[in-house]
This record gives structure tokens, C-alpha cells and sequence, in this order.
């Protein structure tokens, strides 16, 4: 399953008071967990440069692990991690994957339920969301304005073999293209619902985070015009022909089909930059990790027809410019208001502030952890908790895991740093934490730091 989050603190009328500042700091001392874990696989670097590696999971089927880094290579692992090969470089099939800066890549990837189902309709089949370059063709989908920085395109990878060892297949199908106006947050997750079953109302259907577009605020309004993808989570058919350009399928229980000038795509609306979402398997609820603009980072549950609130509100408060507004939160009827909140001005970070996603422990493999939600602070690198039964908002009841490196505490920071020191290389100044999944449900911790993929163990 693919990491999912849920959190809370108390009410929000406790919460939430007037005056002050409504996020107290997180308790990095109490009920601290430590766990243990092993460097399970490196990665290579690159003319000197760390992998800086992105997405991380197993294929349903084969159960073979696959990571991705942000320059637009895919490479299969071994179950115990010994053996990494590459099975894609997007490059060389004629993806100018567009890599410069810390947010513009290869953001994510997923394999069609039926990858490895011979004679089924997604055999081979999986499925890149990538930035390039700004094409001098008409996109499918552009913003109001007619800026445009760059491409976000979704390509369909079809392969002759779903068992070979490297991608066989041929060049990409293009199913959309997205005109960005903006350099920054201009993608996130694409994702299957990993509980999904073929009886299942959303199997084979496609989630899709796409940002407001960037710069700051979400200048062109994006995230609550329902004629626009930005700002939306979107879902559809990959295999199907009823979409705009008939690449794809509009899915008939799509919640806003019957609503006038809105886009069939659009499952939910109001996110800033929703990086990372999974699902519980105890509820099969979906949640959404959405990174925020100056203030609040937040996790949010995520039904059909959902509005999680951006622009218009940053998490509980409402939002202008470019600060937030602490008196009435939670003020307008309709909308989707956080599970989990936190502040960018929390002494736990490193100055930056963005979340990433979560995993949620439902057995009892590594004990401490049953029964909790973890997730975690992007440049920190700081690996957190709360009880998975929890809701509500802020983040009075988020704590700390550390990482046991024989007999002592340690952040995965500390580690990162450990490591470039012992191979020479200049202590990073952020960590670039992400999370990765297997196929019994363990837990990858990722950075774009030192190539190390590490495994959080019993």
C-alpha cells in the first residue's frame, strides 16, 4: 500500500483560538519512537551527483521494487536490495525530461493493476508524470494566461515482456499534455488505488496531483476554476478514448460530470502542491499530502467532489497575501478542512517547510509502530508520528521517530551527513526526505542526498 497520512490534535474550537500563535511547538522529547533499519541499496551517482531519488514502490504483481530519480531514470531492485539495475532512462526514448532546480523532474510513477495480467487490456503497461520542455505545439490543458515555462506531460510505457529485466517496449504514448505557467510546484502523484479489487468502482482509474500552476499565492486563482486542471486532483481512464484528445477515459462516476463549465477530469479541487497521497487500509479512506504557501503544511482526507480550500484558505485560516488570517478559521461552509497541520515556523525545521506523505502501520511487524501514521517534514528530513485513529487538526499530538544506528538516536539528517563525510562529499544542507513502499507493506526512507535507500526493520 502507498503511503498515506491522517492527523489531528483536538478540536478545532480548542485548537483554534483567537490570538497567538494556534500551533504550539512539536514535542520532540515525549513518547519518542526509535526504530531500526538498515541501508537496504545505493544508488548510483552521476558525474559526481547524488541520484536525487523521488518515488519509490513495488510492482503488485511481480513484487519486484522499483525507484525513480528526478533526471528521468527508473531502476528495478532486488528483494534484498543487492542488485540494482536500470530498467528506463525516459531520455532515451526521446523524453527531455527537464531536471534543473529542486522541483521540475520525473515526479512520479505507477504500474497499471494488470501489468503483469498476460491477455488483459493493461498488461505492460505503467505510467510516468514528468516535467520537459515547453513544446511549440498546442497543450491539452494551459492556464488563463499565456505564460509558459515548461511541459508536464503523462506518458503511457507499454512493455513487450512485463517479466524483463529492462524496459522492452517503444517509444511513449502521450495521453496529456500540461502547459505550466510557472516554474515551480507544477506536479505531484499519480497513483492506483493500491486497495482497489477488479469489482472495485475506481480499479484501473488513474489519481492524478496537479498543482496550482506556482509562484506564489496561486496568482491566476487556478486551484478553485473548475474549468482548469491546476490545483486539482484529477482521475481518469488511461486505457479508455472519451477524454479531450480521446488518449483517455473520463470515468462515468466522475463527481462533476453534470456540472456545467466544470472539467470531467477533476475528482477534487483546492490543493496548492499535493505531493504524495495513499490510502488507509483499515477505512480505504484517501488522504492527500498538500504542501503549503508560507504557514501551514497540511494533510487532508480526499472524497469525490471534495474542495480542500486553496486559495482561498491555508489549512484552517484563511489566506491573503501571502500570510494567513487566524481569527474565524474554519469559517466557510463546504469545504474539506485538514487532518494534520503544522508551522513553518516550528523550531523542529530547518528554516524550509514542506510535507511529504504517509504510511500508515496497520500490523504488527514492527511493533512500536503498529497502529500509527507516519509521515514527514521534506528538507528536515524529520521523521514523524500521531496515533492513526486521530482527526481533527493543528499538531499538538505529532511526535518524533528517530532512527537506531547501533544503540544511538538518530535522525535520518544526521545520518545523510554521516555518510557524505565518509565518502568525502560536502555536508548537504537538507535531507529531501521521501517515503517509499514494498510489497508487504514496509517502509523506504528516500533523499536526494547520498543515493542510500534505507529500510526501517523489526
Amino acid at each position: 500500500m502507498r503511503i498515506v497520512l491522517l492527523l489531528l490534535c483536538c478540536l478545532p474550537t480548542a485548537c483554534f483560538s483567537q490570538g497567538g500563535n494556534p500551533f504550539p511547538p512539536v514535542d520532540l522529547t515525549s513518547d519518542v519512537v526509535t526504530v531500526n533499519y538498515q541501508d537496504f541499496s545505493r544508488i548510483p551517482f552521476a558525474d559526481g551527483n547524488a541520484p536525487r531519488l523521488m518515488h519509490m514502490l513495488s510492482e503488485p504483481t511481480t513484487e519486484r521494487l522499483f525507484v525513480s530519480t528526478m533526471t528521468g531514470k527508473l531502476y528495478s531492485i532486488s528483494h534484498d536490495g543487492s542488485s540494482v539495475d536500470e530498467y528506463l532512462d525516459l531520455n532515451a526514448y526521446g523524453v527531455a525530461v527537464m531536471s534543473a532546480g529542486r522541483e521540475r523532474g520525473l515526479q512520479s510513477f505507477d504500474f497499471h493493476p494488470q501489468f503483469a495480467e498476460t491477455g488483459s487490456p493493461g498488461y505492460g503497461k505503467f505510467y510516468t508524470f514528468v516535467d520537459v520542455r515547453a513544446a511549440r505545439v498546442a497543450a491539452d490543458f494551459s492556464p488563463a494566461s499565456n505564460d509558459r515555462s515548461h511541459d508536464t506531460v503523462l506518458l503511457e510505457w507499454s512493455a513487450f515482456e512485463a517479466s524483463s529485466a529492462s524496459y522492452d517496449g517503444g517509444e511513449p504514448r502521450q495521453l496529456f499534455r500540461a502547459a505550466q505557467p510557472y516554474g515551480n510546484h507544477n506536479a505531484g502523484e499519480i497513483a492506483f488505488n493500491p486497495l482497489s479489487t477488479p469489482a472495485a468502482e475506481d480499479y484501473g482509474l488513474l489519481y492524478i496531483g496537479m498543482a496550482d500552476g506556482g509562484s506564489g499565492g496561486d496568482p491566476q486563482n487556478l486551484a478553485q476554476d473548475m474549468a482548469s486542471v491546476f490545483g486539482k486532483i484529477l482521475r481518469l481512464d488511461p486505457l479508455g478514448d472519451t477524454g479531450r484528445n480521446a488518449q483517455y477515459g473520463i470515468p462515468d462516476t466522475n463527481p462533476f460530470l453534470a456540472t456545467a463549465g466544470a472539467l470531467p477530469e477533476i475528482y477534487a479541487l483546492g490543493v496548492r502542491n499535493p505531493q504524495r497521497f495513499g490510502w488507509d487500509s483499515a477505512n480505504g479512506r484517501m488522504l492527500v499530502a498538500d504542501i503549503g504557501q508560507n504557514q501551514v503544511e497540511e494533510i487532508s482526507a480526499v472524497d469525490a467532489g471534495a474542495n480542500l480550500g486553496w486559495n482561498r484558505w491555508e489549512g484552517s485560516y484563511r489566506h491573503a497575501n501571502r500570510r494567513i488570517n487566524q481569527r474565524s478559521p474554519r469559517a466557510e461552509p463546504g469545504l474539506t478542512w485538514p487532518l494534520v497541520e503544522y508551522d513553518h515556523n516550528d523550531p523542529m525545521l530547518i528554516g524550509r517547510a514542506a510535507i511529504s506523505g504517509v504510511h500508515v502501520f496497520r500490523d504488527a511487524t514492527i511493533p512500536q509502530l503498529q497502529n500509527l501514521m507516519l509521515f514527514a517534514d521534506i528538507p528536515s528530513g524529520e521523521l514523524l508520528y500521531v496515533p492513526a485513529a486521530q482527526e481533527g487538526g493543528g499538531q499538538e499530538s505529532i511526535r518524533r521517530v528517530l532512527l537506531n544506528d547501533d544503540g544511538q538516536s538518530k535522525t535520518l539528517m544526521q545520518l545523510i551527513r554521516e555518510e557524505n563525510q565518509r565518502a568525502g562529499r560536502r555536508s548537504p544542507s537538507r535531507a529531501d526526505l521521501r517515503f517509499g513502499t514494498g510489497p508487504a507493506n514496509e517502509l523506504f526512507l528516500l533523499n536526494k542526498a547520498d543515493g542510500v535507500i534505507r529500510k526501517i526493520i523489526p
